[in-house]
């Protein structure tokens, strides 16, 4: 079927317009992009083009729209969680896609394989996220070596004396009695006034 071009008046077939209307929306969506992700962009939809065939502009449009929210929102839906998929994960998903084309069955079907490795960055930044927060309550410096534990108030210090009877400035204080008054009022509230040993 011929159809005349309203705006240059190039007569084409149906299928041509059609597919020209294709390539207007695949080309919108691809704009839509971040610019750094085009050229990678680019060499992944390769990976979709079967064997002696172009990949078709209807394609190439699905294949970006399919991306385009995911990447947008920086995080995508996988194995019921959503996971955190900032734009350095989606450039070296796409670069490690791209470098191991030789051992993909090809042409990819979907992006299940590349959602999987982002999928595993954001898992392998949780468990370093889980491990600091262990470090950190276990006490583990950054640097790896331990906190060392504050030693109990009983323990002797360098001269053997213990520390609970020190004062500030490392002088021995004299434990002095406690006066009757306060032992009576103690007694008389039922409270023990330490001197029964």
């Amino acid at each position: 079927m011929k159809t005349t071009c309203p705006a240059c008046g190039a007569v084409a077939s149906l299928d041509v317009l059609i597919e020209l209307e294709s390539a207007r929306t695949a080309l919108l969506v691809a704009l839509a992009m971040p610019a750094p992700l085009g050229k990678l962009l680019v060499q992944y939809l390769a990976l979709f083009r079967p064997a002696q065939r172009q990949l078709s502009f209807d394609r190439v449009a699905n294949l970006l729209n399919e991306l385009l929210p995911q990447i947008s929102a920086a995080r995508i839906e996988r194995n019921g969680r959503t996971w955190s998929a900032p734009q350095d994960y989606w450039q070296m998903a796409l670069t490690e896609m791209i470098s191991k084309r030789d051992s993909l069955t090809l042409p990819l079907k979907s992006h299940g394989y590349l959602l999987a490795i982002i999928e595993g960055y954001s898992i392998k930044v949780e468990a370093r996220k889980e491990q600091q927060h262990e470090d950190r309550l276990a006490g583990r410096t950054p640097v790896g070596g331990q906190i060392p534990p504050i030693p109990p108030l009983t323990k002797g210090g360098a001269d053997g004396l213990p520390l609970c009877k020190r004062g500030i400035e490392g002088d021995l204080k004299p434990r002095t009695q406690m006066p009757q008054t306060v032992k009576a009022a103690l007694k008389k509230g039922g409270i023990d006034d330490g001197n029964n040993q």
